[in-house]
């Protein structure tokens, strides 16, 4: 069975609560019991971690090498500027799916820019938590063409 990584960056933790306008009404923890199910029905094993702090989500990416098979991530704020997070991401070279809830090129100018997507197979951003769900079928896609 296939093992996912899902990364929810800075802030994440206050879905439901911050600014839902943007960002809607679910929590993270919904959004994650739903990508729960979307996993299992894809075959595949999900695990969640999220954390404020730059070094906690390296940690993660470092702990999953030879141990994952992909990775789902949302780098929230950390998205602008995260050069670590980007090279974390590049030495384990595991296959990542960069996800944002808001379409982040239709916001302030500072968010257009991602240093992350250099790195990653593709960006989902706009489709607000359905962003989660169509990265992760993106994610376990290609995965099962690089088995074929």
């Amino acid at each position: 069975m296939k093992q996912i990584l899902l990364l929810n960056g800075p802030n994440l933790n206050m879905l439901g609560i911050r600014e839902p306008g943007i960002y809607g009404s679910l929590s993270l923890q919904t959004i994650i019991d739903g990508l729960e199910k979307t996993a299992n029905e894809l075959g595949v094993e999900l695990e969640s971690f999220q954390s404020n702090h730059e070094g906690g989500l390296i940690d993660k990416i470092h702990a999953a090498f030879g141990v994952k098979d992909g990775i789902l991530f949302n780098p929230g704020a950390f998205t602008h500027y995260s050069y670590a997070l980007r090279d974390a991401i590049s030495t384990v070279g595991i296959p990542t799916v960069e996800v944002h809830i808001s379409n982040i090129h239709k916001r302030e100018a500072f968010r257009h820019t991602s240093v992350i997507a250099p790195v990653a197979l593709g960006q989902i951003a706009g489709f607000g938590a359905d962003s989660y769900e169509l990265g992760l079928r993106a994610l376990v896609q290609h995965l099962e063409r690089l088995e074929g």
